[in-house]
């Protein structure tokens, strides 16, 4: 079959147009190739004046740095790897979206693993897809007791952070202090004249967990009140509308602080459901900050996590580390507080008060 019209020549042919190389922008905005590169490495050298020619002649071409290449000259990918536990709970699926808005805030990318069981074989399985990837780090979102032991497993050519308040000596941590948040939930309800307070505490295997527990347990103790029995459960709202409905129907103490905000909307509910009036029957202290927690019925005093500082310090030591060139055994131990409780680089939470504590605080926050 013979194509209509005339076959062209090579030579009529004409290639695609080549990408905008740095020497373009460099050409464009009158300024040498180091100084392009100094721009997109925001360097603080290079005089606002210049820096604004180069991102604009940067727009004029549609310029994209070429990352292979890059990678292939200063060894680094700026791509971070994210383990972390298959969870839709806040806290876990908090922690992750901060990381990957702090990687980008700093120029770089996250690749991330779901586990849904934290096996050795499953870690190890991970973290090797990661190096073949080049990641130049990993963070481990490691709030249970099974994470940290399959951890022990692994030893990475790269830096790994752990999101973690559990004991990783010789490893690199970053954590809300979970204790200080329990005990300041506590202490804001002895404050106003609770004689005592229940603690709803979250799964044992939990290392948040633990610690608001202990932290609760130590505003008691220093504040010289009885301590109750903690009543364990899991994290759901569910677990705490059954947690409630017991409370109710055993004897309904004057203070409850839960171990997250879904418990407490539990507690809430199995409260409303039996005429008991909150805060002035019961008062109720949440854990996390949710969002909606403003609009709980009533609003909802709770303990705010600060999750964008949790991912901006975990990518930071990640390349920080990486660019210091420092392999895991050369960072030392993190050291033991004087009551052996583990402190890493601890992030101070918030109390937020509102209307299930104190009557008309107003749904604020």
């Amino acid at each position: 079959m013979v194509a209509d019209g005339p076959v062209p020549r090579v030579a009529d042919v004409q290639a695609p147009a080549r990408p905008p190389a740095m020497s373009d922008v460099a050409a464009l905005a009158g300024v040498s190739h180091q100084t392009v590169s100094r721009v997109l490495n925001d360097h603080p050298s290079v005089r606002p004046a210049t820096r604004a020619r180069v991102v604009e002649a940067i727009a004029t071409l549609g310029y994209r740095r070429n990352l292979a290449a890059r990678a292939l000259v200063t060894r680094r990918t700026g791509t971070i790897g994210v383990i972390t536990p298959a969870t839709a709970l806040y806290g876990p699926t908090s922690t992750l979206v901060a990381c990957e808005q702090a990687a980008r805030d700093a120029g770089a990318y996250v690749s991330v693993a779901t586990l849904r069981t934290f096996s050795p074989d499953d870690v190890v399985t991970v973290v090797e897809h990661f190096l073949v990837q080049g990641v130049d780090g990993i963070v481990v979102v490691a709030p249970r007791t099974e994470t940290l032991g399959a951890l022990r497993s692994v030893h990475a050519p790269v830096p790994v952070v752990v999101v973690s308040s559990a004991p990783q000596p010789g490893g690199r941590a970053v954590a809300v202090d979970q204790h200080a948040g329990g005990r300041m939930a506590t202490e804001h309800l002895l404050a106003l004249g609770h004689e005592t307070v229940v603690h709803v505490a979250g799964p044992p295997e939990w290392f948040d967990a633990g610690d608001r527990l202990r932290g609760w347990r130590s505003a008691l103790e220093a504040a010289g009140r009885r301590v109750p029995p903690p009543i364990a459960t899991g994290w759901s709202a569910a677990d705490g509308f059954a947690v409630g409905g017991r409370l109710v129907a055993q004897g309904l103490p004057s203070a409850v602080f839960a171990a997250n905000d879904q418990l407490a909307l539990g507690l809430l509910r199995a409260f409303r459901v039996a005429g008991v009036r909150v805060p002035q029957d019961v008062a109720v202290v949440g854990f996390d900050d949710e969002p909606g927690t403003a609009f709980y019925d009533p609003p909802l005093t709770t303990v705010r996590q600060g999750f964008a500082e949790l991912g901006r310090r975990a990518v930071r030591a990640v390349l920080d580390a990486g660019a210091a060139g420092a392999a895991p055994a050369a960072v030392p131990d993190v050291p033991l507080a004087g009551d052996g409780s583990f402190v890493p680089g601890l992030i101070a939470p918030e109390l937020v008060v509102r209307e299930s504590t104190v009557a008309g605080a107003g749904p604020g926050g």
